[in-house]
């Protein structure tokens, strides 16, 4: 259900850009990936152009998901949901890898972006009170 009388609340309309910064910061990775799948000299190509792949369809959802979530379709928040919470093993796995500097704020991107998505504009925008 979706209820479009109201204007869209801010928590939702951060969460919107955040989803969609996600999606822009992550096609860039997946054009490098691109690139160097196309100038490296590599043992496994199969497998990179897999994980080249797998980044263009992250970067895909995140900005369709940004986009079903802006039209306030209530379906789009549990997948969103899913992929923020991803971003707390990845940041895991950076800070334990000695990238905490970038591992930390991926988990607090990830964190925050759901705090938004459950929250109560939120949740009242997107038909769930």
């Amino acid at each position: 259900m979706t209820i479009d009388s109201e204007p869209i609340p801010d928590t939702l309309r951060w969460a919107v850009r955040l989803l969609r910064a996600e999606a822009v910061a992550l096609g860039l990775v997946a054009v490098w990936l691109l690139w160097s799948d196309l100038t490296a000299t590599t043992s496994d190509l199969t497998t990179a152009l897999l994980v080249t792949a797998f980044a263009i369809a992250g970067a895909a959802a995140l900005w369709a998901l940004g986009g079903a979530l802006a039209r306030r379709k209530s379906g789009a928040r549990a997948p969103a949901i899913v992929l923020q919470l991803m971003l707390l093993p990845i940041g895991w796995y950076m800070i334990q890898g000695g990238l905490g500097w970038l591992g930390l704020p991926l988990m607090a991107l990830g964190l925050g972006v759901t705090g938004l998505l459950v929250s109560p504009p939120t949740n009242r925008a997107l038909g769930f009170e």
